[in-house]
């Protein structure tokens, strides 16, 4: 008889399963395990965040519930204790390899960003998860408030988290950037604000051929070099400077672009500073402008993924939780771009909660029209998705 899988199942289908239990052996995941393994506690939360569960015990209650279509799963049995457990003990990484995994596989599927030029195009930037400090003493942040900070680097094309790394919450952006490597090609434009204005790193950047764009800070200590024919809609000047300051002419001895920029809709004079002296000022200027898809993208996460309230107060569960969290987005959007899904990410974020244990193929289900989804009856149909 032709067996017939959940849309759980085919979800699960596309995590890389290889090179996933090849973390759980680099990081002991499963050493001196009997029942609950590692594959089923990334099951488990990851139904957590499919379903917005709240608590241990909800999470417990609904897979309960579902018990009967276990079978194809993987899962042998949920207590809220064993789950708080793993969370608290089994380490985080393994779910940190599960994400650059996924990862890979949907850059091989995401379209090309807006503008015309063919380098790859970024934004790094920072949102803070914020904690109470009582409950997390681990995640100090102020006085009397906890919190941790997620540092990424965004990819314009196809709008994924290229890399990501978190920290506690008082870490400042531009020590992280320059501790950590992220993985920027020579070649590319990265957008930053002016969080991230180190000269010394900038320099660093221009060294190994990647172009940056940012806002100018206000008491920048500059002289004017040369002039640039103005063009474009908005640019009032284009000037080539060089850096004054006793320090930061030592930091960033060679020559910089300053555009001053009139915005239309905000009604401000913006001034960039760049070390792309090729495209014109008026791009220079929307390469700055779309930094705000990463503020959309943690205001999307923030929303519709459980990573502001936890299920342990440990730093090892609640990391656990985002990397998982994240994984999700990564499946989300791999589903969004294999199968061409004409309705926004959140929307089919909603089909796969409601439909998650229905026997269905989940091909089937993202053809159907949002109000015919409540018409779709459980029955066995053929083929596969993947």
């Amino acid at each position: 008889m032709h067996k017939v899988y959940t849309i759980f199942s085919e979800l699960l289908k596309l995590c890389p399963r290889y090179q996933f239990e090849k973390a759980v052996q680099r990081y002991q995941g499963d050493r001196y395990v009997k029942t609950f393994t590692t594959w089923q506690q990334y099951i488990t939360v990851l139904y957590s965040q499919i379903k917005q569960k709240d608590s241990l015990r909800d999470i417990e209650t609904g897979l309960q519930a579902q018990s009967p279509r276990w079978y194809h799963l993987g899962l042998t049995g949920i207590h809220k204790s064993t789950l708080s457990d793993a969370n608290t003990k089994r380490d985080y990484r393994i779910f940190e390899d599960t994400f650059y995994n996924l990862l890979a596989r949907c850059k091989d599927l995401t379209p090309k960003h807006r503008f015309r030029f063919r380098n790859p195009l970024y934004t790094i930037d920072a949102t803070t998860i914020d904690l109470c400090l009582s409950v997390f003493p681990w995640a100090k942040f102020r006085k009397t408030k906890g919190a941790i900070k997620m540092h990424c680097l965004y990819d314009h094309s196809g709008a994924l988290p290229s890399f990501l790394t978190i920290t506690d919450g008082k870490k400042h952006d531009v020590r992280v950037v320059k501790e950590h490597a992220f993985p920027l090609v020579p070649d590319s434009i990265v957008s930053i604000d002016k969080a991230y204005i180190d000269y010394k790193w900038l320099y660093s950047l221009d060294k190994k051929g990647i172009w940056f764009v940012t806002r100018a800070k206000s008491n920048i200590d500059s002289v004017v070099t040369g002039q640039h024919p103005i063009s474009g809609k908005g640019v009032l000047s284009d000037e080539s400077i060089s850096l004054q300051g006793p320090l930061t002419k030592t930091y960033y001895p060679k020559e910089l672009r300053l555009i001053r920029y009139y915005d239309e809709e905000r009604k401000k004079t913006l001034t960039f500073l760049t070390n792309n002296f090729k495209l014109a000022a008026s791009t220079i200027a929307q390469i700055y402008k779309s930094r705000w898809q990463i503020e959309l993208f943690f205001k999307w996460i923030k929303q519709n993924l459980k990573i502001k309230s936890f299920l342990g107060t440990s730093k090892n569960a609640v990391l656990t939780q985002v990397w998982i969290a994240m994984c999700y987005y990564l499946l989300l959007t791999y589903i969004k771009y294999q199968t061409k899904y004409g309705y926004s990410l959140l929307q089919l974020s909603r089909v796969i909660r409601e439909m998650l244990f229905e026997r269905k193929n989940l091909i089937d289900i993202l053809t159907l029209k949002p109000e015919r989804l409540l018409a779709v009856r459980s029955e066995p149909l053929q083929g596969a998705l993947f």
